[in-house]
């Protein structure tokens, strides 16, 4: 199955030249653009795509924001942000609302096609670049993350299993395990007495 990818910047010229680089892969299929966020939440209420390429500076509301209401309401939807910005806060703006990678304007062919295939399958993908300002200015051992799996380490915390926290964020079973491996990954943390020992520990809980 092709992976159905959507892009939203209000330069037409980076439309373009990710268009150029996009087409001619077989795995991938390009499914158009819009230059706002009102025109990708019109084109998202008929056609849902796997990945949507957003840039961070859109006009009207930003693209942090429309990364948000995108997860909130088509929350099947994978979001690389793309900036030609590559400061932290920005970076952590994005994973904190949702988004699974985070790539520069710059990027090449091959990181881009990378970035791509890899949120598809479910997994986050950061642009070197971002990784080094990440480990740059993180604070020391505090793991950069994501909004969702706040809210799971919390109810992890609060002692709720996988179906009980699925229930109360209306998300599979699935994707509440796939959370909590990553947040094992993140804590480098063996099960989930060590988990939570060093949330704690980090003052997350």
């Amino acid at each position: 199955m092709a992976i159905k990818t959507f892009i939203v910047d209000d330069h037409y010229m980076v439309i373009e030249g990710i268009r150029s680089l996009l087409q001619n892969e077989k795995d991938i299929e390009w499914l158009g653009h819009a230059m706002n966020a009102a025109s990708c939440l019109a084109f998202l209420h008929n056609q849902v795509p796997d990945v949507l390429l957003m840039d961070i500076n859109l006009p009207g509301k930003s693209g942090i924001d429309l990364c948000r209401e995108v997860r909130e309401k088509y929350p099947s939807v994978f979001v690389i942000g793309l900036s030609t910005f590559n400061q932290q806060s920005f970076i952590e703006k994005m994973m904190e609302h949702g988004a699974s990678g985070y790539v520069l304007k710059n990027a090449t062919q091959a990181e881009l096609m990378e970035a791509v295939r890899t949120v598809a399958r479910g997994k986050s993908y950061f642009s070197h670049e971002a990784v080094l300002s990440l480990k740059k200015n993180a604070g020391p051992g505090i793991p950069v993350l994501t909004r969702r799996e706040k809210e799971v380490l919390g109810l992890i915390g609060d002692g709720y299993t996988n179906n009980e926290i699925a229930s109360k964020l209306f998300i599979s079973v699935a994707t509440v395990d796939t959370h909590r491996k990553n947040l094992l990954t993140k804590f480098d943390a063996r099960n989930i007495a060590s988990l939570i020992k060093a949330a704690m520990q980090k003052q997350l809980l």
